[in-house]
């Protein structure tokens, strides 16, 4: 008798050990990749709002961008390097779609509290920033770890769930495709 628990000893719904640290490792490259996007999306937006006339609001959509193209390299090549590049052009192009939300939700928030509730000081701007990053930041892990770095094989490989790896006890790589009932084979 085995006193180590088994996968089926685990309660249904309770993720196994392999998969929270994979989720783990997952959280900790976003959480780099976004750091270095945040050092650069506040320096871009400081630089921005000391060295010229710009509105507050466009510095800080000027900082995101230069930010969400430095974050899309660490993303593709560091935090999802494991991930499906079959379709990079897809990839980005949804990437871009979601980037796009996630300005607009980070500096909507700093253009709420500039335009409506004039808090426009360096400090209160910084303040309200961070507030919407921090917010666009969750939208964004969701949406590119689910729907712009795919996982491998989600969408090939029904019965497979996202992340898995296809085994050989998989159905399809066990059992040869069907015949049509023709013969596909090219004449010799």
């Amino acid at each position: 008798m085995s006193t180590s628990a088994s996968a089926s000893d685990r309660p249904p719904g309770k993720p196994s050990r392999r998969s929270r640290l994979a989720l783990t490792g997952e959280i900790a490259r976003f959480a780099a990749v976004g750091g270095l996007g945040v050092v650069v999306n506040f320096a871009v937006f400081n630089l921005c709002r000391a060295l010229t006339p710009l509105p507050v609001v466009r510095c800080s959509v000027i900082g995101t961008v230069v930010a969400l193209l430095v974050n899309y390299l660490g993303f593709r090549y560091f935090a999802y390097r494991d991930r499906d590049k079959r379709r990079p052009a897809r990839e980005f192009t949804l990437f871009i779609a979601f980037s796009i939300v996630g300005l607009v939700i980070e500096n909507g928030v700093l253009y709420a509290a500039t335009y409506w509730f004039d808090w426009d000081s360096a400090l209160q701007s910084n303040l309200f920033k961070a507030v919407g990053l921090v917010i666009a930041t969750g939208f964004r892990f969701v949406v590119y770890r689910t729907w712009v770095f795919r996982p491998r094989h989600s969408e090939d490989e029904p019965g497979l769930s996202p992340g898995a790896a296809p085994s050989e006890a998989h159905p399809r790589s066990a059992v040869p495709a069907p015949r049509s009932g023709r013969d596909d084979r090219p004449w010799p």
